[in-house]
């Protein structure tokens, strides 16, 4: 029991940890992440229209990113799309400074419908307003790409 209790506190503490990390060149959240063969937000929007699932990176600049905690984040594209990024089994978490930055993710992206009270949700957790909370009325269709590892370059 001891040693359970131990191993929490590591984990704890070793989660903490990264999410002080800031967001410099060349940090990776998550598993390793190389920027060779990435392809933009635009080009992942592009393979969508023709297939489910995209297996691979991508690179794209950070948006917005989860305030609370840094459990989600979302890219823009030139299209004026948002992509929500969220993190395989929320297994780590990128810090706030993130937002702004060029990364490269390592993942699978899917075309999706998000919730209105997801949508909710999430904008709570950027740090909306009440009203603007409140003006989220309808579910989006939207392309959710869940990585496996982040890096800032």
């Amino acid at each position: 029991m001891k040693k359970l209790i131990f191993l929490m506190v590591i984990f704890a503490s070793t989660l903490a940890e990264a999410q002080l990390t800031p967001a410099t060149s060349g940090v990776t959240y998550g598993s390793a992440v190389k920027a060779k063969y990435a392809i933009s937000v635009e080009d992942l929007s592009t393979r969508l229209d023709s297939k489910d699932e995209f297996s691979g990176k991508i690179k794209g600049k950070v948006l917005s990113v989860c305030q609370k905690k840094g459990c989600w984040m979302k890219l823009a594209n030139t299209k004026g799309e948002e992509i929500m990024i969220k993190f395989e089994d929320y297994g780590f978490f990128v810090p706030a400074d993130i937002d702004g930055k060029e990364i490269v993710l390592n993942g699978v992206g899917k075309k999706s419908v998000t919730s209105v009270s997801k949508l909710q949700h999430y904008a709570k957790d950027a740090g909306k307003s009440a009203e603007e909370i409140a003006k989220i009325t309808e579910s989006k269709s939207e392309i959710v790409f869940t990585a496996s590892g982040v890096l800032v370059l």
